[in-house]
């Protein structure tokens, strides 16, 4: 499985993009503030086709360039029903202590294809690969992981967000967010994820599951 990410903007968010190799369909997650260039050049550079964008929850920091990119390659963008509503009104999942300042020339509106992820979780068939949804409130209530590829694979995948980070677990005091989901969650991922599995996370380094601690 090819792998690109880069830490971008203002905030520092990691986007990756994940395709099963050169030429091939990939998939774009979490492409937050100034991340439209890097995947372009990314895309061109690789050859890739970009086939959806996948949103680990609604914070703004991991949602600002959705817009763009799903107009540039005419493709959806997938987010958990919890946390659309965060796409026109990103102040609503933030704290009041949040610098508004920060917010200016935030798209303000979904984009113009959006698809609600399974609320429950669920699998997603690609062309570049099948997507297991785990749905891991605590963060957001939205909050979501993406698996990427076959159960059984050697180096498994897993798009974090902000729920699990290489440091350990993710903050849970934002608007909507809840600490007691969050723990329940970062307990199922670590009961069915092997400690080998590799995390894409949404700020910071990546990692592997045994790394943060949490099992």
């Amino acid at each position: 499985m090819l792998v690109l990410s880069a830490a971008t903007g203002k905030f520092g968010t990691n986007v990756h993009i994940v395709a099963p190799g050169r030429g091939a369909p990939c998939l774009i997650v979490d492409p937050g503030h100034d991340a439209a260039d890097a995947v372009a050049e990314t895309v061109r550079a690789h050859r890739l086709e970009p086939e959806a964008i996948l949103i680990t929850h609604g914070h703004m920091d991991h949602t600002w360039d959705a817009v763009p990119l799903a107009r540039r390659y005419g493709i959806p963008a997938w987010i958990h029903p919890a946390d659309r509503y965060q796409f026109g009104a990103p102040a609503k999942g933030l704290p009041d202590t949040f610098p508004r300042e920060l917010l200016v020339g935030h798209p303000d509106q979904e984009p113009e294809q959006v698809a609600e992820l399974p609320a429950d979780g669920g699998e997603l068939h690609f062309a570049a690969t099948r997507v297991t949804v785990l749905h891991t409130p605590g963060h957001t209530g939205g909050s979501v992981m993406f698996h990427f590829g076959d159960a059984d694979t050697d180096a498994p995948l897993l798009a974090t967000g902000d729920t699990l980070l290489a440091g350990g677990r993710g903050r849970a005091d934002a608007p909507g967010a809840s600490p007691a989901s969050l723990e329940a969650s970062l307990r199922t991922v670590a009961a069915t994820c092997p400690g080998g599995t590799r995390l894409l996370t949404g700020h910071g380094p990546a990692g592997t599951l045994s790394q943060t601690g949490i099992r």
